[in-house]
């Protein structure tokens, strides 16, 4: 998202979802407090995690494993199970590289992850649920054009904290039969109890129902962010 947000490329791709650990908590961080991107596209990808390790290395060797929090957190019960000590990096390739001549420890990474630091996979598919899931975006400086199969993404915060000030900008959607699919909440780093929240729902912004509706919300909070429309991913 800095390269793009810096003109170094002109689209980014992040991953904002996953199927077993839900939200990606720093790509709404950055979407809400650095970065005026907006979301272009998605994509979901069926993820397969793999123990990547050292050459002629066996389970019962492995002590540590390294990969990124949110992989780590999608391979519990397979870490937990073998009393492996589980550690963070930066990213899961970040991960491979940095066992390479490690043999007591392992990583958690993909096949060209493993292929380019020479490394071998020994176990595959170690995830907890076998129909693992994560949902991507294309970020840009610009959103997509209507296609008439679309979705809208926002993030927006209080005022105050009231009661049913958040139910009253539901109640909006409802209001106009627009469908959300989802909702999501994140400290906005100014204190305890106070959130950004971030929906999903289905509609381009330039459409007059969702625009108004995006003009009713604005008038109701404190602070509203468009992230995008964008075309709904089609398997």
């Amino acid at each position: 998202m800095d390269s793009v947000a810096n003109g170094e490329c002109d689209m980014g791709v992040v991953p904002i979802e996953n199927s077993i650990e839900g939200a990606v908590s720093q790509t709404l961080d950055l979407f809400a407090h650095k970065h005026n991107l907006k979301i272009y596209d998605e994509v979901v990808i069926p993820i397969n995690h793999n123990l990547v390790v050292n050459k002629g290395v066996t389970l019962d060797q492995i002590t540590d494993v390294y990969s990124h929090s949110q992989a780590l957190g999608q391979c519990q019960s397979f870490i937990n199970e073998n009393n492996i000590q589980p550690h963070f990096a930066i990213s899961t390739a970040n991960a491979v590289k940095n066992i390479v001549g490690v043999e007591s420890s392992a990583a958690i990474g993909n096949k060209k992850a493993a292929e380019l630091y020479d490394m071998e996979i020994l176990i595959s598919g170690i995830q907890d649920v076998s129909n693992n899931e994560t949902r991507f975006v294309v970020v840009s400086h610009e959103d997509h054009e209507p296609t008439g199969n679309d979705k809208t993404s926002i993030a927006f915060s209080m005022y105050e904290d009231n009661p049913g000030d958040l139910y009253g900008i539901l109640g909006i959607f409802y209001k106009e039969g627009v469908n959300l699919t989802k909702i999501e909440s994140r400290p906005s780093k100014e204190g305890l109890g106070n959130y950004i929240f971030f929906l999903d729902f289905y509609g381009h912004r330039n459409e007059e129902a969702i625009n108004k509706i995006l003009s009713e919300i604005e008038e109701n909070t404190a602070v509203l962010k468009v992230l995008g429309s964008y075309p709904i991913f089609t398997y």
